[in-house]
Formats: structure tokens, sequence, C-alpha cells
């Protein structure tokens, strides 16, 4: 399996180059990002940070010191901007209480123990919780979304019913413990699937097309 999973990186890194993830200007700003890009496109969470920087509050305890309906509204161009404020206060929460603002005293605590802390954060899930990890963190975590599974399960190489933890160790097993690895290896299969592995797939010069099955595509679980 390790040929394999090198075989489609390369393939993915030949087709599309590197992809230079996650944007963001500071490793907070990518954590307010991972709230606000739920259920909505970067270019809409661009719109709300914008809004953040022009008020000098990309910083933990300057955002955390918002009210939560001024919160709302400086965030509303990033949609479902009331749950989202919520969401982005109990995880700024988490920061100030916890670790006083600081992210290098947050990111320097082991990964599972961190992990579980973001986890108990209502609102964040395990997809928001590794994205914060690998992009803001620099920890090696590898993230997993729906198009990570649908590539991955159209092509036969898991099974389709395996859940978010499996997919994961999965890649974790068979992948050498590198960030970058991660990090490029994650936005590639995002970028793949948002060409071709869509909830309909277009497999018409994908870069993975002759890796499919025999009969073409099988139909993913998630």
């Amino acid at each position: 399996m390790n040929n394999v999973l090198e075989e489609v990186y390369r393939r993915l890194l030949a087709a599309y180059g590197p992809q230079h993830w996650w944007p963001g200007q500071s490793p907070f700003e990518v954590i307010v990002g991972a709230i606000l890009v739920q259920n909505t496109s970067w270019k809409n969470v661009e719109r709300a940070i914008t809004n953040l920087r022009q008020r000098d509050l990309l910083e933990p305890h300057a955002l955390f010191d918002v009210p939560l309906e001024e919160l709302s509204e400086l965030i509303r161009p990033a949609g479902y901007y009331r749950i989202k404020a919520r969401r982005l206060s109990n995880l700024l929460r988490l920061i100030v209480e916890s670790y006083d603002g600081d992210l290098r005293a947050m990111f320097a605590v082991d990964i599972p123990t961190l992990r579980e802390a973001l986890l108990g954060v209502s609102g964040v899930g395990p997809e928001t919780a590794d994205s914060i990890l690998l992009y803001a963190g620099d920890l090696p975590v590898f993230v997993i979304d729906t198009y990570t599974h649908r590539v991955m399960a159209r092509h036969g190489w898991v099974e389709p019913e395996i859940d978010y933890h499996g997919l994961q160790e999965f890649f974790e097993l068979h992948l050498a413990e590198d960030v970058k690895l991660y990090n490029e290896y994650h936005s590639l299969l995002v970028r793949v699937g948002h060409r071709h592995c869509r909830k309909t797939p277009k497999c018409d010069d994908c870069p993975l097309a002759d890796l499919l099955p025999e009969g073409g595509p099988l139909e993913p679980e998630w």
C-alpha cells in the first residue's frame, strides 16, 4: 500500500504542483479560519478575516474580549455567523484560559492531550481539530475530509465504511511522519476531489482515473 500512496502523491503533485496550504498569515489566523471555513468557501472566510484584521483583532485576547453579538457581525460574510461566533468564542476560551493566549505553549502540549482538549470544545470536530494541529501547529496529524474518503474508497484502497479515525490511521501508518508531506498530500487530495471526485464523479482527465478498479469508481459510504 505504501507504493500506491506514493504513486498517488507523485501523480497529484505532477498534475497540480505544490498547493501552499493552508491560507493564513499567522497560526492564529489559521485557527480562526478553521472555524469560519465550516460549510462555506474560503472566499467568504477571507472577507470575514479581513473584517477582523481591519479592527486589529487577530490576536487571542483581543478577539476573546469582543462581545458575541459584535463578533457575529464581524464574521457575517462567512455564513452561519451566529453559530460560528459561538464556536469561535468557545475555542478562544480554551486558548486564553488554558494557555493564556500563547499558541507556542498550546502547541507544545503532546498531540493526544491537545487533540482531546480541542475536541472537547463545542463546535470543534475531528477535521477542524486536526486542521488546527497540522496547519497552525505544524504537528504531524493527517487531516481527513470527504474528498479524501471519496478518492480512497472509490479506488478500492479502503473499505467504503471506514470511519474518520480508521482512514487517518491508514494514512499515518503508511506514510512517513512528516508535517510537510501531510500538509501537501491532504491539499492535493482536496484539489483532485474538488475537480474530479465530486459527489457525482467526473473521471475524465483525472490523474488517478486509470487506477480505478475494473468497472469504474466504487460508491463510498460517506
